[in-house]
């Protein structure tokens, strides 16, 4: 096992697993890898039992060990979503379907990069021994073996298609839970979110303007499209944790993490149901995301669709429960069946190899990303 003394000895590793997942060197070869931390959006713990102290600079000044260990959870959960990303999406570079794709790919990558180097400064250099330990591990654990740590991460990105729905659905989570961590009682932590946050409104950016160049383009069957999001949006619903967080509950109560919408709310937090909250949110922007798509298929054909909170689910109360995309409850014996019907499968998989082979199944550009 390899002992960590200093960043420099981090950044060594983090070369080595840019390696090791066979990172094509050209995609970080002029990127300058940094850790960036932004302005508070106010010097005072904005919410929970601490509230109106002066935020945490260093560790030592978190009043308790058992926050001081929720605070490290949260950043581990955080520097792994990244690092797997990466993974994930590596083997796409040599199937872009235009420059301007291949462009935009590089720079997600690039830049959830950095935000695991991020999460991993904060771990070297405030948390000490236990620190080092977890941000080696970052490093150590693969998406591609299934022991990244959330269930999204451990996906199989096959293709561009997967990507963009991915990107759309799964960086818009990531978008969630950094805006929850901006406020944080922890201030490393929270001045690491401004310059996240900007680099996160890119990848969904592409996500969006991809879903919408295919539909535009009119060669992806639709219902095709619909089975890639009936792959991924549960997972997004899993991301935000299980239902009743005690874990959530008492990240609030400690600052550690807040509400989506905490700059503005008014109402007081429902501290027994935090991660539902935020999910209802999440759904309610992704519905729109839907419609605005929607709009773009010509009348007569399929719509798309988000699937029933229920269907799908890995965590929370109804996990490895058998519902249908509508919610309703399936036969056990139904379900096996109604899964290779509704996921993509063998067959869709091969109509979509075929039309991604060919040319001008995507739109040209148009709108940049943003």
């Amino acid at each position: 096992m390899t002992t960590l003394t200093c960043f420099d000895d981090w950044i060594d590793l983090f070369q080595v697993w840019q390696k090791d997942i066979d990172l094509d060197p050209a995609i970080v070869e002029d990127y300058r890898f940094d850790a960036k931390y932004g302005d508070l959006r106010t010097p005072e713990i904005e919410f929970g039992d601490y509230a109106g102290q002066r935020k945490w600079e260093k560790v030592l000044e978190v009043p308790d060990q058992r926050i001081r260990d929720g605070l490290e959870h949260l950043i581990v959960y955080q520097g792994d979503t990244e690092f797997a990303s990466v993974e994930q999406q590596k083997h796409l570079i040599s199937t872009a379907p235009t420059d301007y794709d291949l462009d935009a790919l590089v720079r997600v990558m690039r830049e959830e990069m950095r935000h695991g180097w991020q999460m991993s400064h904060i771990l070297m250099n405030y948390f000490g021994h236990s620190g080092k330990i977890e941000a080696r591990k970052l490093l150590e654990r693969r998406a591609f073996t299934n022991s990244r740590l959330l269930g999204s991460f451990n996906e199989v990105v096959e293709n561009w298609l997967d990507f963009f729905v991915y990107t759309e659905f799964i960086d818009r989570d990531g978008k969630f839970q950094l805006q929850m961590l901006s406020c944080s009682s922890f201030a490393p932590l929270a001045r690491s979110m401004g310059p996240m946050l900007k680099e996160e409104s890119f990848h969904l950016g592409t996500g969006h303007n991809g879903l919408r160049r295919i539909i535009e383009a009119g060669k992806i069957p639709v219902p095709i499209i619909q089975k890639y999001f009936y792959k991924w949006i549960p997972t997004a619903f899993d991301l935000f944790g299980v239902d009743h967080s005690s874990s959530a509950h008492w990240a609030y109560v400690w600052g550690l993490k807040g509400r989506f919408d905490e700059a503005t709310a008014e109402a007081p937090a429902d501290k027994e149901n935090l991660n539902e909250t935020a999910r209802n949110m999440y759904i309610t922007e992704i519905g729109k995301l839907v419609d605005s798509l929607n709009q773009q298929i010509p009348d007569g054909e399929p719509k798309l669709r988000s699937p029933h909170l229920r269907f799908q689910r890995k965590i929370g109360d109804d996990t490895d429960r058998r519902f249908n995309v509508d919610g309703e409850s399936l036969d056990p014996e139904q379900y096996p069946s109604y899964l290779r019907e509704t996921l993509p499968g063998p067959e869709d998989r091969k109509i979509l190899e075929g039309i991604l082979r060919g040319k001008e199944w995507i739109s040209p550009k148009g709108k940049t990303p943003i």
